[in-house]
């Protein structure tokens, strides 16, 4: 499978969006979706223009994908540099 962590990653922020939608007055949940996604990290800059908590969730899973790619991209380049 070529692009394995690419889709393992989004499907880890898929989840992560998914539980918090869920269960966001849990404070546990709250602070593990706080945790690992990196645009919620920058949301309290722009907090004062009532940012949508969709946009967020897509941004979470667009931001894990892209993270999964760079890892199937650096794999190739292991796997291409040891042969």
């Amino acid at each position: 499978m070529r692009y394995r962590y690419t889709l393992l990653m989004t499907l880890i922020g898929a989840v992560l969006s998914l539980v918090h939608y869920i269960g966001h007055e849990n404070d546990a949940i709250y602070l593990l979706f706080y945790s690992f996604s990196v645009p919620a990290w920058f949301y309290p800059i722009f907090q004062y223009t009532d940012v949508n908590p969709l946009i967020l969730y897509l941004l979470t899973i667009a931001s894990w994908t892209v993270i999964g790619y760079a890892i199937d991209r650096f794999a190739v380049y292991r796997r291409t540099r040891s042969r």
